[in-house]
């Protein structure tokens, strides 16, 4: 069966070769996730790139930050993926110990695609 583009990671598949993506769904979730783990800089030829949200990761989990994180999302979105309506931003810690809570940010973006019926949610982990 054909396929929109190999998924990432990169696996064999002894039917197509490399593992394919299948459905818009999957497509646009793998490109939505490239996009926000991307750093700027990464992209040959497009520099502006990516939201980079790994380098956050030894920032302080505070409003500051939070709002500095969601509006890169947004920016990149609306430049590189406009098809996409952000719908929430969440940013989740770890509330059973007060220790670790501040050194752990989890997001979650919840999102749907204009003109067909596909809502996801993209969850990225930062700890």
């Amino acid at each position: 069966m054909s396929g929109f583009s190999p998924k990432l990671p990169l696996t064999l598949d002894p039917d197509d070769g490399y593992t394919l993506t299948k459905s818009l769904k999957e497509l646009t979730h793998q490109n939505f996730k490239m996009l926000v783990l991307t750093n700027p800089g990464e992209r040959v030829m497009d520099p502006e790139f990516g939201v980079g949200i790994l380098s956050y990761h030894f920032e302080n989990n505070n409003l500051l930050i939070q709002g500095r994180i969601e509006s890169r999302i947004q920016e990149q979105v609306s430049k590189y993926m406009p098809h996409i309506n952000l719908e929430l931003i969440e940013f989740n810690s770890i509330n059973e110990n007060k220790d670790t809570s501040e050194n752990f940010l989890g997001i979650s973006i919840y999102y749907n695609v204009t003109g067909i019926n596909i809502k996801d949610v993209l969850q990225i982990p930062i700890n």
